[in-house]
């Protein structure tokens, strides 16, 4: 473990880093520096701007000025050079990076990454595309999609992006429609799905409960297979595993869902050849951030998925 000693450092504020918290920007500034230190060089007025001392909740404004002080950061070697020991696999997201411009960039993430570090991993999708793309000064995430979830993940490159398609997503404009391979024949009269959810903040499971938050996801049939049915699946709101737990409520449980799944489904869906969640986010329609214009983007399934379908077809 070594230990880096920072300079001072004066940040002026332009118009795309206006309107974020000044501990946020800390925290994006100080990537190394633990949460609880940056609290503490805030609550000691080490942080000045303009040179007044400010609070944590401090809005920056354009043409303020951030002095950041000298801070003491550890830098373990393992955590160090975490994108160095699996440069493949963040080399691998180049080419799956399907629209790039100078506000935006839209990847189509694959299963089994998530949208960021945390929770025992060294990185995800966000922190691989930073290090494909060093020279890009902000790189911040829009939204995020679970971990197993394939497909559409935007991306903001300037902070401006961020906040203009962050409000649409508040506001309920943005469209996003998912493939998703549900167990049995889904009812054409199914077409949406109102139950509320509540997390379990212990251990993150979702469940249909009175208390929950208000929650609806919208559907359409694509495909019936005789034990499955591939439907599009659109949420209105954004909650947490909310089309895999209004699935399940439904009595037809995402193939290959590993909290809310169906043991006996998964066995079947792996005679053709399934070995992970079939939830694939595949089109996302948005006002573009520099201009106001809708954008639609679409994300192909990855060949596997493509098979399966295949499979299921030869099957009936």
């Amino acid at each position: 473990m070594s230990e880096i000693r920072t300079q001072v450092q004066f940040v002026d504020i332009d118009e795309d880093m206006a309107g974020q918290r000044i501990d946020n920007f800390l925290r994006n500034q100080l990537k190394n520096l633990p949460k609880s230190m940056v609290y503490r060089i805030l609550r000691k007025g080490e942080v000045r701007v303009n040179k007044k001392r400010i609070k944590a909740e401090y809005k920056l404004q354009a043409g303020d000025i951030v002095r950041i002080p000298p801070v003491t950061i550890e830098e373990k070697q393992e955590e160090s050079q975490p994108l160095n020991t699996k440069l493949n696999k963040v080399a691998e997201l180049e080419h799956l990076i399907i629209y790039e411009d100078d506000h935006i960039l839209v990847l189509n993430k694959p299963s089994g990454t998530a949208v960021h570090g945390g929770s025992g991993l060294k990185f995800g999708a966000i922190e691989a595309l930073r290090a494909l793309r060093p020279q890009s000064r902000f790189l911040e995430l829009v939204h995020r999609i679970d971990r197993d979830t394939s497909g559409i993940l935007l991306v903001a490159k300037k902070r401006s992006a961020l906040r203009h398609l962050q409000a649409q997503f508040r506001a309920k404009t943005v469209q996003k429609y998912y493939f998703a391979l549900v167990m049995g024949q889904w009812k054409s009269n199914c077409k949406q799905v109102t139950a509320p959810l509540l997390k379990n903040e212990v251990n993150s499971i979702v469940r249909v409960n009175a208390q929950g938050k208000p929650s609806e996801t919208r559907f359409k049939i694509i495909e019936k297979f005789s034990q499955a049915t591939l439907v599009q699946a659109s949420p209105i709101t954004g909650r947490t595993h909310q089309i895999r737990v209004h699935t399940q409520y439904t009595g037809h449980p995402i193939a290959w869902d590993d909290r809310y799944g169906d043991r006996r489904f998964d066995a079947y869906m792996s005679q053709v050849g399934l070995d992970r969640l079939f939830l694939h986010a595949a089109n996302i329609k948005f006002q573009h951030p520099s201009n106001d214009q809708w954008m639609e983007v679409d994300a192909p399934m990855e060949e596997k998925l493509s098979r399966v379908l295949v499979g299921l077809r030869q099957l009936t």
